[in-house]
């Protein structure tokens, strides 16, 4: 008798999935709770394990195939199971937990599976790489995909331009399309990529802010002198206190919330003829990582420290990155704060996190000439971009909640008095 792999729920709002990689092979044995698939959502990727042990006999949704709750992935089928059991499954809304996880044993980060991406840690375990032998590339030393190719193309030594990574053994499935196609048209080579479903929905959902909010953006500078002042005298012992960088996110997350309760129709969104006015302050800080933007919110910010809330921060910019969100750490978000500067932007127009109506752009810390007292004087300046929805947020409002944000941030013992 077969049992069915069927996607579980996948979490509050989301209905369907793209599926990613098998994990298995029809005719392997696997062990009630080991993971076989992999499934990619709009806000995380998840994985489905084993409902009991057996063999998979059956493939019934190739990768790339669209499903949804409740669609049969797969049969399994009553087999010899080998004899060791892993660990039981996590909970189907965390993706891929790894050993860069707090929790994790400290021999895993010691071998270097911690200090790379999914992607590459399989790679690695596909062809039996050492991952501690490998030069990682990213922040931190972080393994990529690259850096496993690269050491591949040195091993068989074949060129860049010829070696490709290779796959698991194929599955007796249809195929499905191929992530990227080379080819070429009347000018050229291309490349065809299929676009993830994180991307397709980041896609959308910024074409819908455009034709739906009445966006429209305000500018204005900060002077970053006092607040470069205070993390220079502060930022030692602050770190040794409380184990976390003082950085610029926090004093910038307080002076939203400070100036979103002088101003709180940017905190709120629009309903069918009404405006939900939010009296929580849930800001959402974008992320950049492999797979795209991510905004994990940081939950009731007006309450927490500065300490509360780099250390926030850096988690889950952290997980963001490894694809260990959990689907509550991306939803309930007020406003969002998006810093284009650490990629050397000067100036930009940040696009609505639709629904909400306000989102704050934070840009490269520049020395300028700046007027002050009557005399012209060199200092550390930043452009800061408000984004609003004009719909239910008037000029006057916007423009003040901008100077507002800049008169926190240019005293930042008055960040003190606003928490």
């Amino acid at each position: 008798m077969s049992v069915e792999i069927t996607v579980p729920p996948l979490g509050e709002s989301i209905v369907e999935a793209t599926v990613g990689r098998w994990m298995k092979s029809p005719g392997e044995a696997v062990v009630q709770g080991e993971p076989l698939v992999e499934l990619e959502t709009d806000k995380v990727n998840m994985e489905v394990a084993a409902p009991e042990s057996g063999v998979l006999q059956e493939v019934a949704s190739p990768e790339g195939t669209t499903v949804g709750v409740g669609a049969i992935l797969g049969l399994l089928g009553a087999g010899e199971a080998p004899a060791t059991s892993p660990a039981q499954p996590e909970p189907v809304e965390v993706v891929k937990k790894t050993a860069a996880d707090a929790s994790a044993p400290a021999e895993a980060a010691e071998n270097g599976s911690g200090r790379a991406t999914p992607v590459a840690r399989r790679m690695a375990e596909e062809h039996g790489l050492d991952l501690g032998q490998i030069q990682g590339s990213g922040p931190g030393g972080r393994v990529r995909q690259e850096d496993v190719v690269a050491v591949l193309q040195r091993q068989s030594g074949t060129s860049s331009q010829t070696a490709a990574p290779p796959r698991a053994a194929p599955q007796p499935t249809p195929a499905p399309a191929p992530a990227a196609q080379s080819g070429g048209n009347e000018f050229g080579p291309v490349e065809r990529v299929r676009m993830s479903r994180r991307r397709l929905t980041i896609a959308n959902r910024l074409v819908e802010a455009q034709h739906t909010a009445a966006m429209l953006t305000t500018f204005n500078e900060v002077d970053m002198t006092a607040i470069m002042d205070v993390r220079k005298r502060r930022r030692d012992s602050f770190k040794e206190r409380h184990g976390v960088g003082l950085g610029y996110m926090s004093f910038f997350t307080k002076a939203v919330v400070g100036a979103l309760k002088a101003q709180p129709r940017l905190n709120a969104e629009i309903q069918g003829d009404e405006m939900v006015l939010k009296y929580y302050y849930d800001i959402g800080v974008a992320v950049s990582t492999e797979g795209g933007l991510v905004v994990p919110v940081v939950h009731n910010a007006d309450r927490l420290t500065f300490a509360e809330i780099e250390r926030q921060i850096a988690d889950l910019a952290g997980r963001a990155r490894e694809g260990t969100l959990t689907l509550p750490e991306l939803q309930g978000g007020t406003f969002t704060v998006t810093n284009g500067g650490i990629f050397g932007s000067l100036l930009s127009t940040p696009i609505l996190n639709y629904p909400q109506v306000g989102i704050l752009g934070m840009h490269k810390i520049q020395e300028r000439p700046a007027a002050v007292d009557g005399e012209v004087v060199i200092r550390p300046m930043m452009y800061v971009a408000l984004s609003y929805d004009h719909r239910i947020v008037d000029g006057s409002e916007a423009v003040t909640f901008l100077v507002r944000v800049k008169d926190l941030l240019e005293d930042p013992e008055s960040l003190l008095l606003e928490g």
